[in-house]
């Protein structure tokens, strides 16, 4: 999508898609009562963070556009995967080599290089801190 509109609800939703590939035009309160909405019609899509990341990004949130382009990427993959993910990076939970290879994961498995980016930079700065787990 280029040159998304906030809010994408009104000015996307024709265009953008659920995780499930429902337009989020399709997604409606109603469709919500009638019970024809499924868990993946409630997620957000890769596509979806990517428009905002370029709307944030656009306004000179160049932060909240970083962090929404990450959470893009992290939307391949799975839940528990990635809850296994964030636990490594709790301060004392990890070592260098560990961390840096999460981030060789999220980039070649996941293709998150901006995360796998940030994973190296945590490995970094917990290695200069004192914040690895001591082997």
């Amino acid at each position: 999508m280029t040159d998304p509109k906030y809010p994408l609800m009104e000015n996307a939703a024709d265009t953008l898609q659920a995780a499930s590939g429902r337009l989020l035009s399709e997604i409606t309160l109603e469709a919500a009562a009638n019970g024809d909405l499924s868990i993946t019609d409630l997620r957000i899509s890769a596509e979806t963070l990517r428009a905002q990341a370029e709307i944030a990004r656009e306004a000179g949130y160049t932060q909240l556009a970083a962090n929404l382009t990450r959470a893009a990427e992290l939307t391949a993959v799975p839940n528990e995967e990635l809850l296994q993910m964030y636990e490594m990076l709790r301060p004392g939970r990890s070592t260098f080599e560990t961390l840096v290879a999460l981030a060789e994961k999220l980039e070649v498995v996941y293709n998150a290089p901006v995360t796998g980016r940030m994973v190296r930079e945590a490995a970094e700065v917990y290695r200069a801190r004192g914040l690895l787990r001591r082997v």
